[in-house]
């Protein structure tokens, strides 16, 4: 690979190639990098919400769960806080404006299953005071709805469908009061959408007693989630559904993960456009070996002697691209870490693209791009061995 050539050219081709592999396995590593930054990131903020575990009706909207399940649930050893939340569609106003949205009933330890007290922007996280109920709103219904949380004499009006049969000329609607006390900013499709407040505000709007729409669930560290989950199921029987974090934003996350190796593959195939390169590198060595190639067939060397060196000439371009590109990644992950030289447009939750690697991404892009080096590298290799014993040696 280092040998002297005949002519400067050849060596600057094949220092191009190298090149061009270090860049496209830097680019590759640094794209699955930057999905993976955002991959943590939003997950992070989906657990300031969602649970590690979530209970849902198998069917319809509520269930209940009675004093000697919810016991037998108290006593599973993984299982650190529980909530029980109530929710429905609603409509709210607040000084004229008007915005439908989720009201989400919640009991005292949802703090503490969620983290959602860690998401407060302004005001404070408080569902009730005495007998005044209060509510939490996402930053996204406290603009649509013009709420100051530092208003402490308005009062923002809920409005709940009546359940049964209303006369013609009743009232359809459940009318409360809650007082907005503070906004929450985790992601838009929490943000705006939930307005979360006291479970038993909730119930009395619905008219229910024991009923919920799920109980959300926080593990021990140490607890096996996989044996929680079947012990919830064996407890609580067919008529619940459970959900782990994963689960319950299940689409979102294959979504996620398609466009990752999507984009993957967009950087892949200018990998391969890029290792035209090494083609012609080494197509252009072959030419220039041919005396080189024609003593060693005279000396006995067979075709596939031959082309085993220009083969190994290939990977070792890959290699040492793969290399110095591993480098070029890891270097540009710090500066982008602890610099954040790569902004994000203002209004997001971070300042700079959020990036994270890992181990696996390593190993998935030096194989695809061995893989490929070796493709490359046939094509020239089967014309070098090719070359005849017999040629004119001046």
């Amino acid at each position: 690979m280092f040998a002297k050539k005949s002519t400067n050219a050849i060596n600057i081709i094949s220092g191009i190639s190298v090149f061009g592999i270090s860049v496209g396995t830097a680019a590759l590593i640094l794209v699955l990098s930057v999905f993976n930054g955002f991959e943590d990131l939003l997950t992070g903020l989906f657990s300031s919400f969602n649970p590690d575990v979530k209970v849902l009706p198998a069917e319809g909207k509520i269930f209940e769960i009675n004093p000697e399940e919810m016991a037998s649930l108290n006593s599973l050893k993984g299982i650190e806080y529980m909530s029980s939340t109530l929710e429905e569609v609603a409509f709210f106003e607040y000084k004229g404006s008007q915005d439908f949205g989720i009201l989400k009933g919640v009991d005292q330890h949802f703090d503490e299953v969620t983290g959602i007290d860690s998401t407060i922007r302004e005001g404070q996280y408080l569902l009730k005071d005495g007998e005044r109920v209060m509510a939490v709103l996402g930053v996204v219904m406290r603009n649509n709805l013009s709420i100051n949380v530092d208003d402490d004499f308005s009062m923002m009006s809920v409005y709940m469908g009546k359940r049964g049969k209303v006369s013609a000329l009743g009232d359809p609607f459940k009318k409360r009061f809650v007082a907005p006390v503070g906004t929450f900013v985790i992601q838009q499709d929490f943000d705006s959408r939930y307005v979360l407040t006291d479970l038993d505000f909730v119930r009395d709007l619905l008219e229910y007693e024991t009923e919920i729409s799920s109980l959300e669930i926080k593990l021990k560290p140490e607890a096996d989630g996989l044996a929680v989950i079947n012990s919830i199921k064996n407890i609580l029987g067919p008529r619940v559904m459970v959900k782990d974090r994963y689960q319950q934003d299940e689409a979102f996350l294959k979504l996620m993960n398609v466009e990752k190796w999507v984009a993957f593959a967009i950087v892949l195939l200018m990998l391969a456009l890029i290792l035209f390169n090494m083609i012609g590198a080494l197509w252009m060595i072959v030419m220039d070996k041919k005396k080189d190639i024609a003593i060693l067939k005279s000396m006995g060397a067979v075709n596939s002697t031959i082309r085993n060196i220009f083969i190994n000439e290939g990977l070792l371009l890959a290699f040492l691209g793969i290399f110095i590109g591993f480098a070029l990644a890891i270097l540009l992950y710090l500066i982008q870490k602890y610099l954040g030289i790569v902004p994000i447009p203002a209004g997001f939750v971070v300042d700079a693209y959020p990036i994270s690697m890992r181990m696996v991404d390593f190993v998935v892009v030096g194989s695809t791009v061995v893989v490929f080096c070796f493709l490359a590298s046939i094509p020239p290799a089967m014309r070098a061995s090719r070359v005849s014993a017999l040629i004119r040696i001046d």
